[in-house]
C-alpha cells in the first residue's frame, strides 16, 4: 500500500526543451547537446523535472540524465489524445470518428511506452502520470474519466512507482472522485493569472485551490504539477497589465517559500519559454511562462 506522503518534497520544474525552430508538431527535436546544456543549467536550482509525453524528446532526456548521472528525478507523463468529442472546447474539440478510434490505439501504445521507460529508468523516474488535462471541460483532447481509471490501473499493475494524473484543480472537487480514489497521488494545476487574479491575490488563491482539493480527498497526497506566471500577454485570456517579469518573480518566490515551508511538491511551470506554442502573435501568453527565455537567458526570477 502506497503511503499518503508517497512523493518526497523536492524543488521541481516542468521541462520541455523545444527551442526556436523546433516543435513536437513538426518533428524537429532538440539535439542531445542542447538537452544536456538545459539540464546542466537547471541542476543547481532544481531536483526534479516533469516531462509530458513518452516521445523522442522524453527518451532523449532520460537517456542523457542516465548517461551523465545528473542528479535529477523525473515525473514521466503519458500524453493521451482525444477519445471523445468535446463541443465545449473553444479551439477545436471535435474530431472524426476515425481520429478518435486511432487515438484510442495510440493512447494504449503510449501507456505501454510509459511502463517500459518507467521500468528501464526506475532509478530516475520516481512518479508517472497517466495523462494531462484530458478531463477538464475545455480540453481539446477529452478522455472519459473511466478510461483514465483503466489506464491508471494498467500502469499500477506493471510498475512500482506511484501513479498520478495531472489536471486542473476544479475537476478533482467532484467530477474525478472515482479517479481520485484510484490514483496514488492527486496532481493539480493552479493558474491564478488565467482566472484574472492580480499577483497580490495570487498566492492566497493558489492556497485556496490546494486546500479545496485536499478537503475533498482526505488521506491523499496532493501535489501541484503546474503553477506559474506568464511574462507577456496579447490580451488573450490574460490582461497584459497582470503579467511581467516582476510579477513572475513575486509569485514564484511566494509559491516556493510556501511549498518548502509546508513540504508540498510543486512543479513550477516552466523552465523555458516555448515560442512554438499558441498563435503566431509574439505576445501570445502560451509562449511566455519560462523562468528562462527561449534563448536560455534568465528572467528576473532566475537571475
Amino acid at each position: 500500500m502506497i503511503s499518503p506522503q508517497t512523493l518526497p518534497y523536492r524543488r521541481a520544474i516542468c521541462y520541455s526543451g523545444f527551442r526556436d525552430g523546433q516543435s513536437p508538431d513538426t518533428g524537429v527535436f532538440p539535439s542531445d547537446a542542447e538537452i544536456e546544456a538545459d539540464l546542466r543549467l537547471l541542476v543547481p536550482d532544481w531536483e526534479a523535472i516533469r516531462l509530458y509525453a513518452c516521445d523522442p524528446h522524453a527518451e532523449q532526456v532520460l537517456r542523457i540524465i542516465d548517461a551523465q548521472q545528473l542528479p535529477l528525478k523525473v515525473m514521466l507523463g503519458a500524453y493521451i489524445g482525444a477519445e471523445v468529442n468535446n463541443p465545449n472546447c473553444p479551439w477545436g474539440g471535435m474530431h472524426a470518428e476515425e481520429t478518435l478510434s486511432a487515438n484510442r490505439l495510440k493512447n494504449q501504445q503510449e501507456v505501454e511506452r510509459l511502463i517500459d521507460w518507467a521500468e528501464r529508468y526506475s532509478h530516475i523516474v520516481d512518479v508517472v502520470s497517466a495523462g494531462n488535462e484530458a478531463t477538464v471541460d475545455w480540453t481539446d483532447h477529452l478522455v472519459e474519466p473511466d478510461a483514465v481509471i483503466d489506464y491508471v490501473r494498467r500502469i499500477q499493475t506493471a510498475i512500482s512507482q506511484p501513479v498520478t494524473f495531472c489536471e486542473n484543480y476544479a475537476p478533482w472537487l467532484n467530477k474525478l472522485s472515482g479517479l481520485a480514489a484510484t490514483v496514488d497521488i492527486i496532481s493539480i494545476h493552479t493558474y491564478p493569472v488565467w482566472e484574472y487574479k492580480t499577483v497580490d491575490e495570487a498566492m492566497a488563491y493558489t492556497q485556496e485551490n490546494f486546500e479545496s482539493v485536499r478537503a475533498a480527498n482526505p488521506g491523499k497526497q496532493i501535489v501541484i504539477t503546474e503553477a506559474g506566471w506568464a511574462t507577456a500577454s496579447n490580451g488573450r485570456g490574460i490582461p497584459p497589465e497582470n503579467v511581467g517579469e516582476m510579477y513572475q518573480k513575486q509569485y514564484l518566490e511566494e509559491l516556493m517559500a510556501w511549498a518548502e515551508r509546508e513540504q508540498i511538491v510543486v512543479y513550477v511551470f516552466e523552465a523555458f519559454d516555448e515560442n512554438w506554442k499558441g498563435s503566431d502573435h509574439p505576445l501570445e501568453p502560451e509562449k511566455h511562462w519560462g523562468i528562462y527565455r527561449a534563448n536560455r537567458l534568465p528572467k528576473l526570477v532566475a537571475a
